[in-house]
């Protein structure tokens, strides 16, 4: 298993939507919601503040939330990332600022995706 070692930043933009990525290490659940509240606060003008997170030895606690986006849009995409990366005790929040036009449940998995593996493709940078 895997870990991130650093904060790290990705973005997508689509149709006018920004998707801006951040990746972290969380060592708990508690800490994980800190860091969701965090960005909640800091972004409280965007539509969604979408997640994931994998935690434990074996990332046997994990989540996903879409935060009002069609199920499975958008945790989901971004839980994937975390688990191709073979990540644990790792989350990655997807702040979403609407552009005006609808993008389709496979254009919204698919924007979650690209910001995601952007935060994860900075880790390296």
């Amino acid at each position: 298993m895997n870990t991130i070692s650093k904060i790290s930043e990705g973005i997508y933009k689509e149709k006018g939507s920004k998707f801006l990525a951040f990746a972290h290490h969380v060592e708990s659940v508690e800490e994980a919601k800190t860091v969701i509240a965090k960005y909640k606060k800091e972004h409280h003008k965007a539509r969604h503040v979408c997640f994931a997170y994998r935690i434990g030895n074996n990332a046997e606690i994990y989540r996903g939330c879409d935060d009002g986006e069609p199920a499975g849009t958008a945790g989901r995409p971004i839980l994937h990332q975390l688990e191709l990366g073979n990540l644990t005790n790792s989350m990655i929040v997807v702040v979403r600022y609407f552009g005006g036009t609808l993008l389709g449940t496979g254009g919204l998995a698919r924007a979650y995706k690209e910001a995601a593996a952007d935060a994860l493709n900075n880790q390296t940078k």
